[in-house]
């Protein structure tokens, strides 16, 4: 079996942190969120390469990464685009990517900014249980928030709906980035794209699939978070801190009120000020200030500005009165 990664984004929806930092490489429980993947399939004896889809933009970012990890399996498989405008679709990509690696086993498909509870073992062993294309469910809590995803029926472990981003979804069960497809559904990719179908989103060919022959749903609860907004990647923070605050040893915090989840990372300097969600990348300096539900990027300053739900690009300097006047650096107001 191989392993596709997907990490071909440009994450613009996470400006300005993720401008020249892919957003597989946020850190999150004292990693990334794409390691905690790669030390699953790593480990995993079913999983022999694991191609790691990313764009021409960031393979560099990438094949950095991946040289200085501990990790054997990943290999880099590059979609030749630099910018928004020139993706192929994550379909689009995928169908490439099968061509261009000489893809032909059973393969599984993950986001690489899916924060995942589940085991990936636990999925791949229900994926050849049904030897069919497999997707990994997840309850959403309410109709409303089912609407950016694709929203599956389930009957007897067997999906028996799936519509891509409802209007008025029937259901809160949605399908999240995992997938197994088995070796013989993976030259369905390009049958579907030569039938003009939508190359956008995985959701339309499971869709398509679905259609056609039986698919299967691997339900799962505890966390999940797309970690596509600086918001989810606030929350999977919170999730992962569980009300707590993790300061670095490295750190240096005086006089300061430290509220529940936050995280202040390696060489941070926190002086006279109060801090709530909200994420302190390495050597950045908050003094005098009040920062809430934000995003500070490494070596930024904030000198007597308080801040509430907005993220701080790298190296920005923000000093006394005026937001607008004093700002070096892109500043988001989420």
């Amino acid at each position: 079996m191989d392993a596709v990664v997907l990490a071909g984004g440009y994450a613009t929806r996470l400006w300005p942190i993720t401008r020249r930092r892919p957003k597989m490489f946020l850190p999150i429980d004292g990693t990334t969120v794409i390691d905690q993947i790669f030390e699953e399939l790593e480990t995993d004896d079913r999983v022999e390469d694991v191609y790691v889809s990313t764009n021409a933009a960031f393979a560099d970012e990438f094949m950095t990464h991946l040289n200085e990890s501990p990790y054997e399996k990943p290999i880099l498989s590059v979609e030749e685009t630099t910018h928004e405008g020139e993706k192929l679709g994550v379909i689009g990509a995928l169908a490439q990517l099968v061509e261009r690696e000489s893809m032909t086993d059973d393969t599984l498909i993950i986001a690489g900014d899916n924060y995942i509870s589940f085991d990936v073992g636990d999925f791949l062993d229900h994926f050849q249980s049904h030897g069919t294309p497999t997707i990994a469910a997840y309850d959403v809590g309410s109709s409303e928030n089912a609407t950016q995803y694709g929203v599956v029926d389930v009957e007897d472990g067997r999906v028996v709906n799936f519509e891509e981003k409802p209007d008025n979804p029937d259901s809160s069960l949605i399908s999240i980035a995992c997938y197994g497809v088995p070796a013989d559904s993976l030259g369905l990719l390009q049958t579907y794209l030569e039938g003009g179908n939508n190359p956008d989103e995985p959701g339309w060919f499971l869709q398509w699939l679905q259609n056609r022959q039986p698919v299967h749903a691997f339900s799962f609860d505890g966390a999940w978070f797309d970690i596509g907004t600086p918001g989810s990647y606030l929350d999977a923070v919170a999730h992962q801190l569980d009300g707590d605050a993790s300061v670095a040893p490295s750190a240096r915090v005086e006089n300061s009120q430290i509220g529940e989840n936050v995280h202040v990372m390696r060489g941070a300097e926190v002086v006279d000020a109060t801090l709530e969600r909200t994420i302190v990348f390495p050597e950045t300096t908050v003094t005098n200030s009040s920062i809430k539900g934000s995003i500070l990027d490494k070596s930024s300053v904030v000198d007597s500005i308080d801040l509430d739900n907005s993220v701080i690009g790298a190296h920005t300097k923000l000093r006394n009165e005026s937001l607008r006047e004093q700002t070096e650096q892109p500043v988001k107001i989420i």
